[in-house]
């Protein structure tokens, strides 16, 4: 598809429109982390450099599926994996090094065992260029100094969602995603993180929540009644993504004070 306009920016054209970020994070409860270093494709799980028995056992899982690699291009040794899974305060991770990626064929999820706790953070920008170009322009300069202060946390992932929001990053274990993120303000933002804090102004929600959830915890940590209600609307439909040019409706929050 050629696009009508070259020049346009979803994440300026978000920001420019002042659309609200929160309940806009990922509500996957699963995430599967599978480490894959070179070029993605648009459909990155489909289309990267994993042999083709992995890449279609990896469309065949019913979980959401996110590809790591370094900022740096370097890799392994082995095939780093993790599993997070949503709990009420964010996710609990899991990992493992397989020492090839053909292993995570033999590798039983179901089992607790066969990954073992992972008690670190795991800094996760979504950098996929061919998916959206924000993602690239604005996500890797991030990662990039993400990794300086955390080097062996940081990785460059797949499509987090919310392209319009770019620089967007998961943390976990916390699932806090952020969002607007830039080389000024991610640094700030991840050690507010780290120190178990969350920052408001750039957070989007805790992943692997329902968006009325999402909000209504940011909701409630800015001074907002708890019995208040937070109801889902339909927002204005807007181009969401600068990889096409389809216009999608939206989801705006409202908050109804209690009676």
């Amino acid at each position: 598809m050629t696009d009508p306009a070259p020049g346009f920016r979803c994440s300026l054209a978000s920001l420019t429109d002042d659309e609200p970020i929160a309940g806009t994070a990922p509500t996957d409860p699963e995430l599967l982390l599978v480490e894959c270093p070179g070029p993605w494709g648009r459909d990155a799980v489909a289309d990267n450099r994993l042999p083709d028995v992995v890449r279609a056992h990896l469309a065949s899982l019913d979980l959401k599926v996110l590809l790591l690699r370094r900022c740096d291009g370097s890799a392994g040794p082995g095939t780093r994996v993790f599993r997070a899974t949503a709990t009420p305060d964010g996710y609990v991770v899991r990992g493992t090094v397989l020492d090839r990626p053909e292993d995570l064929l033999d590798l039983d999820l179901t089992d607790p065992g066969a990954l073992s706790a992972y008690d670190g953070p795991l800094w996760l920008v979504c950098t996929n260029g061919k998916r959206d170009r924000c993602c690239a322009e604005i996500g890797r300069p991030v990662a990039r100094l993400i990794a300086e202060e955390w080097p062996d946390a940081t990785w460059e992932t797949t499509h987090l969602g919310g392209h319009r929001f770019s620089g967007t990053l998961l943390a976990l274990p916390s699932g806090l995603t952020l969002g607007r993120l830039g080389t000024t303000n991610a640094l700030a933002a991840c050690a507010a993180v780290a120190r178990g804090e969350v920052p408001v102004e750039v957070t989007r929600g805790r992943a692997g929540r329902p968006g009325v959830e999402q909000v209504r915890e940011l909701y409630v940590l800015t001074g907002g009644d708890m019995d208040d209600e937070v109801v889902a609307v339909p927002g204005p439909a807007r181009r969401q993504s600068c990889g096409d040019d389809k216009v999608k409706a939206t989801t705006r929050y409202e908050v109804r004070p209690a009676r």
